[in-house]
């Protein structure tokens, strides 16, 4: 029996119940991974293989994390990967102290990763609720420092399915921890190619070429290290047997892990990204509603902003407000409108969606998947039918715009927002809507499932110009019943 301090679990398994209502037995799956999962399955959780192991809904599984780390029950990670080798390169408490560059010393790559492409986000169960060794790396084997604290174990080989991790673990001769102020030795069999070293918690590293006639006596090979950098005593090595000692000069315990890469993995100069299994991104992340309310407090601290490789934005806006105003006063208009804004950010919320921001009378919404901002877009327009039928006049009429693209998250008025063209093309999309339309721009039309969710609905395509966009684009008008 694993050891939980169960009045903390019971006091905040209550307080999750009541926040919200649950599918059932989602509560019960939940408390049931607590109790009885290994360690491994309560680090760096998975809310979307959560969902998919456990048969339930995707979007409950990640709002029910969310609550929990709210409550204090586990803590949440915003881990950097790399696409080429499935390793956490750096792991962030917080989205605001969160780097997108990334340096990666077993594929020997750098670079900027936006938030929705290798930015994923997991669960760790908190040590106050449940001590795991991962708590405590440094408690760890060599092994599972490695193979399981550092590395995607989903991560495989593009349109195959054959794991990263094993193919990586076949070609591995040595892995050792470095402790400060002496010499580790070890010994492998080395075949042509190339013999690299990596720190996988620093990414320093080395590469030596593997080449030439083979010998049947060890070579000598001595690398120092000094807790940033490795430094071999010879340019290149052969094949065959080898000897190796690294000296740890610094004064904190370093680690590596020695690989033997095959000219066929080497000759490639672009290295594939790999396939993975579906995560939360931050870009997934950011575009949610629960998220929003319960991490009010998170903020993008990056001077220019944080990258989104594709988001779609959703605007509303109200047809005849200012006569709406004139006709009720400002006092019954206002409440209208608010009761409109509840209707939407239940609406929004739905379908995985963020609101934004209001502005006047409008809305701007986001969301991670652009068939979702479309959905809720006629779900939106039979609400207000709806809403219109219970109430009578004065009806509330929308007009509503969506468009997708790249944008740059920042915080603005201590919100945070959306920044660039991709915003701009949204807003003048809405403004193309007259009363009871959606307008969607090409881009969206293009996106994966809208065409389908669209099929039944009276479509028409026409020019129109569209701010920062040369000439004209393809807008799509879908008509009212």
């Amino acid at each position: 029996m694993t050891d939980v301090e169960e009045r903390l679990l019971d006091s905040k398994m209550t307080e999750i119940e009541q926040a919200r209502s649950w599918s059932p037995r989602v509560i019960s799956k939940f408390e049931t991974l607590i109790r009885g999962g290994d360690d491994l399955s309560l680090y760096r959780i998975n809310p979307l293989a959560f969902a998919r192991e456990r048969s339930v809904n995707e979007a409950e599984s990640i709002d029910l994390f969310l609550y929990a780390t709210r409550s204090g029950l586990f803590d949440m990670s915003w881990d950097v990967v790399c696409p080429q080798s499935g390793m956490v390169l750096d792991s962030f408490g917080a989205l605001r102290t969160l780097k997108t560059h990334y340096v990666c010393g077993l594929c020997d790559v750098t670079g900027e990763t936006d938030l929705d492409d290798f930015i994923e986000v997991t669960f760790t169960v908190s040590p106050q609720l449940r001590r795991l060794p991962f708590h405590d790396p440094g408690s760890l084997s060599v092994e599972d420092f490695h193979w399981k604290a550092r590395f995607l174990s989903g991560a495989r080989i593009p349109g195959q399915h054959v794991r990263f991790l094993d193919v990586l673990q076949g070609l591995v001769r040595g892995l050792s921890f470095l402790p400060p102020g002496s010499v580790t030795a070890m010994s492998a069999e080395l075949g042509p190619g190339a013999l690299a070293g990596v720190n996988v918690e620093t990414q320093a590293s080395f590469a030596l070429p593997v080449a030439g006639a083979p010998t049947t006596v060890p070579t000598q090979l001595r690398i120092g290290y000094d807790g940033q950098r490795f430094f071999p005593s010879l340019p290149a090595v052969p094949p065959g047997p080898i000897i190796i000692e690294v000296q740890n000069s610094g004064v904190a315990r370093g680690s590596v892990m020695l690989i033997n890469w095959p000219p066929e993995i080497l000759a490639p100069t672009v290295k594939p990204v790999l396939d993975f299994d579906p995560y939360v991104s931050g870009g997934m992340l950011l575009a949610r509603q629960t998220f929003r309310r319960l991490f009010r407090a998170e903020r993008v601290e990056e001077k220019e902003g944080l990258g989104i490789r594709q988001v779609t934005l959703l605007f509303t806006d109200l047809k005849g407000s200012t006569a709406m105003y004139e006709r009720l006063g400002d006092l019954n208009a206002y409440a209208l409108v608010r009761e409109h804004f509840a209707l939407l950010g239940a609406t929004v919320q739905e379908h995985s969606g963020a609101i934004v921001k209001t502005i006047g009378d409008a809305v701007m919404a986001a969301f991670s998947r652009p068939a979702d901002a479309v959905s809720a877009a006629l779900h939106m327009l039979a609400e207000i039918e709806r809403f219109n039928g219970e109430h009578g006049d004065p009806s509330i009429i929308l007009k509503i715009g969506a468009h997708c693209g790249p944008s740059i998250a920042v915080t603005l008025n201590e919100n945070l927002d959306y920044f660039g063209q991709t915003v701009n093309v949204a807003a003048r999309v809405q403004s193309l809507a007259d009363a009871g339309e959606i307008c969607i721009s090409e881009a969206l039309y293009s996106a994966p499932g809208v065409g389908d969710l669209l099929s039944g609905h009276r479509l028409v395509a026409f020019e129109a110009p569209l701010r920062g966009v040369e000439g004209t684009a393809c807008v799509y008008r879908v008509m009212p019943d």
